[in-house]
């Protein structure tokens, strides 16, 4: 054999030179994949796995036949949903609440949250805190007993206090229009303070040079909050907003259940408890199935839809 076809057959290829990298940065990694293994291993089993069950939504699903001896009946589960009086109606009402929450929910933790870098002493800054942030910590359930228990007519604890100015206070929970409102604004009581965290966060690691030079230049507090702490966390801001976004139709399931009753049901009745009573309740599994698919591509299509936007303007994205 010839000596160069020797040599030039033992020197690797550029191939090989990759394919070795691979294997070395997964020998020095795999201490860190096999801690990923059970986290991975719980989002196949919880997340992926069930992705199998949305057969049922394009079947007249039976329990005793199961997924796979189920008959297809294509688009007609899809067709009873938006045939049906409900439809309009659950879409309405997610809608209002949903919207109402978003234009509610993200303007008032940044608020807070540059608020609370304003607040110079630090003792009462974390006492501050800590005060916003408890709420955040009571259970849903606990938050719509409280919620039932100040706002009852008879027993209530605003009742009582309006009736020492002789005033009686009115059945709230009976006024369907006043639902939206309760909804919302415990919504902002429990969660404001902890949702502003990440915005606390991306303010304290701002430069402090930028508010030294601002300082020299002789700009005032407002002036430094406009042209300093707004621009350097909207990126942040675009984030969770495009998070909040896909998530638009997946009202709060439980708060709307605890706190809807037969009087307030025409502004209560929203995708996901209308899904939870037809199919656990009613046993119309198909049907159920393909309203939450709907919503599922509902959420898909304007978590794109906003992620794209986002870039446009921004430049700032989930992907």
């Amino acid at each position: 054999m010839d000596v160069r076809t020797e040599i030039s057959t033992n020197i690797p290829t550029s191939r090989d030179l990759r394919t070795r990298e691979i294997r070395r940065k997964f020998k020095t990694s795999l201490p860190l994949y096999v801690l990923l293994l059970p986290s991975l291993i719980l989002l196949v089993i919880f997340a992926y796995f069930p992705i199998y069950g949305l057969i049922m939504a394009f079947q007249d699903y039976s329990p005793i036949l199961g997924i796979s001896g189920s008959p297809f009946v294509g688009l007609d589960n899809f067709k009873q949903y938006f045939n049906s009086y409900q439809f309009l109606l659950t879409i309405k009402n997610t809608l209002v609440l949903s919207v109402y929450s978003l234009i509610v929910n993200t303007p008032l933790p940044v608020a807070l949250a540059i608020m609370c870098n304003q607040i110079r002493r630090e003792g009462f800054k974390k006492v501050f805190q800590v005060v916003t942030y408890l709420p955040h910590f009571i259970s849903t359930m606990v938050m719509c007993g409280m919620i039932l228990l100040f706002l009852s007519p008879q027993t209530g604890l605003l009742a009582n206090f309006l009736h020492l100015f002789g005033v009686k206070l009115p059945d709230i929970m009976s006024n369907a229009s006043n639902f939206a409102h309760v909804y919302v604004w415990s919504d902002v009581w429990q969660h404001v303070g902890w949702n502003s965290i990440i915005y606390i966060a991306a303010l304290s690691a701002i430069d402090p040079t930028y508010y030294e030079a601002a300082t020299m230049d002789g700009a005032t507090v407002w002036q430094k909050i406009v042209r300093i702490d707004l621009p350097l966390i909207l990126p942040t801001m675009m984030i969770l907003l495009i998070m909040s976004v896909g998530n638009l139709l997946n009202v709060g399931f439980e708060k709307v259940l605890l706190l809807q009753n037969s009087l307030n049901l025409s502004h209560s009745e929203i995708i996901s408890t209308y899904v939870y009573k037809i199919g656990l309740q009613d046993s119309q599994y198909s049907l159920s199935t393909a309203i939450g698919l709907f919503n599922t591509l509902i959420n898909g299509t304007l978590l794109i839809a906003v992620n794209w936007l986002s870039k446009k303007l921004t430049n700032t994205g989930l992907f």
